[in-house]
């Protein structure tokens, strides 16, 4: 950059955007990195208190703030998003399609602690919708050193992707619910309709829901043949606690399927059961589903939508974050409920 009166800038090419405000009105971009300064421009950015600009001076290994958004964003950018045009040196990236947003946390961070680059993002594992913003970039001075950039494009070239968006299958899902009282009609399911709740918020469909009595056998048999009948996911409920006459872990593990964890650090939801069968998810929900607006079911139902296999560690880490304070007003997912990782 040179700095060059505005009074005999005419003709050269503005390095930076410059803005005009008017309070309580506007505030925006009065003219682009790249515009060449003509003659009725002076008398405008001199308006805008710009008694100086600083034109372009083309110099070895430093890019312009605007060129090396521009190359950070492209390297960081993964599945089913896009880029925003560069704005006052920052890029926005833009969910294409609604999903699961993923965040590489340790990749994001080895970034960032580059000095003068920013990129900053939504929470990992959020539900976006098409058009959200989910991240923005930028170095902080007007032009930096070639050699930063490179070096965040080498870091995203050797790593998976810093940042995607997922989709989420909308899913056939088969309900077990258990319990001697609701089998034999003493008490009325309230399982079934907080559960449908939920599936509908993603467009999945119920395929059948079956009732049976505290017998493990009889769970265990139902599990399989709602899998055998497509069932994509199995949500089991009811007898979910510690208590000696809760069957349904047990029946669970006697279908062959992997445990993942039983029990998460979450609340609620802390008596959750994870397992896979094959590769369809089986879930075992706690009581808490019934009656408490948001749950560990709300954090891991869109990573299993997302097609993700998720493991021990995953459950693990949703203990940071995993406290949710039970608002009046349930404002989830916009609160730090399960945002830890």
């Amino acid at each position: 950059m040179i700095k060059v009166r505005t009074t005999e800038a005419v003709g050269m090419i503005l390095c930076h955007d410059i803005t005009r405000i008017v309070p309580g009105e506007f505030k925006g971009r009065a003219f682009k990195k790249g515009h060449q300064i003509k003659e009725e421009d002076v008398e405008e950015l001199l308006k805008l208190g710009k008694e100086h600009i600083f034109a372009w001076e083309q110099q070895d290994g430093v890019i312009h703030e605007n060129d090396a958004a521009e190359r950070i964003a492209k390297a960081i950018i993964g599945d089913n998003l896009s880029l925003t045009e560069p704005n006052q040196g920052k890029i926005s990236l833009i969910a294409k399609i609604s999903g699961l947003l993923k965040v590489n946390i340790d990749l994001l961070t080895q970034a960032n602690s580059i000095d003068q680059i920013a990129i900053a993002t939504l929470h990992n594992n959020r539900i976006v919708k098409t058009g959200d913003i989910v991240a923005g970039t930028r170095v902080i001075p007007l032009v930096i050193d070639e050699a930063k950039i490179e070096t965040v494009e080498k870091l995203c070239h050797n790593n998976s992707s810093l940042l995607q968006v997922l989709p989420m299958k909308k899913l056939q899902v088969g309900m077990v619910t258990t319990g001697n009282e609701v089998f034999s009609g003493r008490i009325k399911d309230a399982f079934g309709p907080a559960v449908r709740k939920k599936l509908e918020q993603y467009d999945c469909s119920l395929l059948k829901q079956v009732f049976t009595p505290d017998d493990q056998k009889i769970i265990t048999d139902e599990i399989i043949k709602l899998i055998e009948e497509g069932a994509e996911l199995v949500v089991v409920t009811g007898g979910m606690s510690v208590d000696p006459d809760d069957n349904t872990p047990a029946a669970v593990k006697a279908t062959g399927a992997e445990i993942i964890t039983y029990g998460t650090p979450v609340l609620p939801g802390s008596m959750l059961l994870l397992a896979y069968y094959g590769k369809v998810p089986i879930v075992g929900l706690p009581g808490c589903v019934m009656y408490a607006k948001t749950t560990v079911f709300d954090l891991i139902l869109p990573r299993i939508l997302a097609e993700e296999l998720l493991t021990k560690r995953d459950i693990a880490l949703l203990g940071h974050g995993g406290l949710c304070l039970e608002c009046p007003e349930c404002v989830f997912p916009h609160c730090f409920f399960g945002k830890g990782r």
